[in-house]
């Protein structure tokens, strides 16, 4: 079940319109195929592959955790899993950019 899911996956990825008009990636190029190595049990891959991956998943699951729940410390959590998140896009999509000049 579990591996139809991946195969599924794996061949109904979407396409980058961004990449597509503009010919560089775009600041969210590489979340798909890192969640799919994540899926595969490879967490090396996953995090080269688009390291905000993790902390956004942390973001997410913490944001729903709180709305249900209410935590009290979690705001504070969630804006330095916020601020991680948007300072390893922000500076991969440079790496990545700068690599192709």
């Amino acid at each position: 079940m579990w591996q139809n899911l991946i195969n599924w996956l794996e061949n109904h990825l979407a396409t980058c319109s961004f990449q597509e008009h503009f010919g560089i990636a775009c600041p969210g190029c590489g979340l798909q195929s890192s969640l799919l190595a994540l899926l595969k049990g490879d967490l090396l891959a996953s995090i080269l592959l688009y390291p905000a991956l993790l902390p956004m998943i942390s973001l997410f699951s913490l944001l729903l955790l709180h709305l249900k729940f209410h935590f009290s410390w979690a705001t504070i959590v969630l804006k330095y899993l916020f601020s991680l998140s948007a300072l390893l896009i922000l500076s991969s999509y440079i790496y990545k950019i700068s690599s192709l000049l």
